[in-house]
């Protein structure tokens, strides 16, 4: 058994962080969220993993990853040179998988679901293809499964008439069939090869696709809120477990509650940190408050300042916000400071289709 991550798109809905940040590789309660996507395969004991990205993310996710061969994992990196959708990032595939079974999974997806027993489903009930399904509120944004007595009879992409709640998680096994479906699509309506156009090739031709239905959570992270509300699930997951860890320096002023991570060479001078929440390494917190479901990125400084719900990305500077930061996404070496000039102005630099509340 192989697996094959995507770690492509351009990620528009989260511009402006993704101009300058493969979206797989913006950090999840400070790792990369590509790497819970590896670390579920790496559990159900498969290691040759198969990545596919743009080719502009190549030097990024070729050094994100090079710590992982360490832990004896094989990588076998390819370039989808445009987002021509994910059945496309099957084709290319096929000369890695070279005929084995294999899991597919999205980069960008995060769920508690166990990737061995599906593999373990997959084996026994002798199937072509499993599906992971999730039953959501707004099927419509994704690709929806059609379920008749315990059977899927239909898939279909983002239908505006969904013929159920169940939404096909990004979680797939495949046998080599799967490339006979994918050779015989032709491009959507959008100009991509949809993944569901090849489940339904699957099902119209008689091959065995099974299904199972996630166990835990499932977050897809097209939109900052998914970000935030992906965060929040990760370091609850964290903090149930008690995998939060002090390696860091706390002062005798400062005081720590609940679960919190802080990292090694971070510094917590005269503050409040509730968790779950995670200090990343070299970070100063000094006179703050920081909340539940903040993760701060590594060498940030934040001063005088309030934050909570937040995700700050590395090298931020809060200093003396005078409201606090709440549901707030801080792309690296953002600057937040209190003006010490006359008269009283709101003074911006902003890229991109950024976004500011103020009060």
């Amino acid at each position: 058994m192989k697996a094959l991550i995507a770690a492509g798109g351009r990620g528009t809905r989260l511009r402006p962080i993704t101009y300058t940040n493969n979206k797989h590789l913006i950090p999840i309660a400070n790792k990369p969220m590509l790497f819970y996507a590896i670390e579920a395969v790496a559990a159900a004991g498969i290691t040759e993993i198969g990545l596919v990205f743009g080719p502009e993310s190549h030097k990024a996710i070729s050094a994100a990853i090079a710590p992982l061969a360490t832990q004896g994992l094989r990588f076998t990196l390819m370039i989808q040179d445009a987002p021509l959708g994910l059945a496309h990032v099957v084709r290319l595939a096929e000369t890695f998988v070279a005929g084995d079974d294999f899991v597919f999974y999205l980069g960008d997806n995060l769920m508690t679901h166990d990737v061995r027993r599906c593999v373990d489903q997959f084996r026994s009930q002798h199937l072509n293809c499993l599906l992971v399904l999730a039953q959501v509120k707004e099927p419509q944004r994704f690709g929806v499964a059609e379920i008749q007595a315990g059977r899927i009879v239909s898939v279909e992409e983002k239908p505006l008439q969904p013929k159920s709640s169940y939404a096909v998680a990004g979680l797939y096994i495949y046998d080599r069939s799967i490339f006979e479906a994918v050779s015989r699509l032709r491009p959507s309506a959008r100009g991509e090869l949809e993944i569901s156009d090849a489940h339904q090739y699957l099902l119209d031709h008689g091959f065995r696709v099974g299904y199972t239905e996630i166990d835990g959570w499932w977050k897809d992270t097209g939109k900052p809120e998914d970000l935030l509300e992906a965060n929040r699930m990760v370091l609850e997951q964290m903090s149930a477990a008690r995998m939060m860890r002090h390696e860091g320096t706390v002062d005798g002023a400062s005081t720590i509650e609940g679960n919190v991570t802080i990292e090694a060479g971070a510094r917590v001078v005269a503050s409040r940190i509730r968790g779950p929440s995670i200090i990343g390494k070299n970070s100063v917190v000094e006179r703050s408050y920081i909340g539940p479901f903040t993760a701060i990125g590594p060498d940030c400084g934040i001063v005088n300042s309030e934050i909570e719900y937040s995700i700050l990305l590395d090298g931020c500077r809060v200093n003396d916000a005078e409201i606090r930061i709440e549901r707030s996404l801080l792309g690296r070496g953002v600057e937040i400071i209190k003006g010490q000039h006359r008269p009283r102005i709101q003074r911006l630099i902003v890229g991109d289709q950024s976004r500011i509340e103020l009060p």
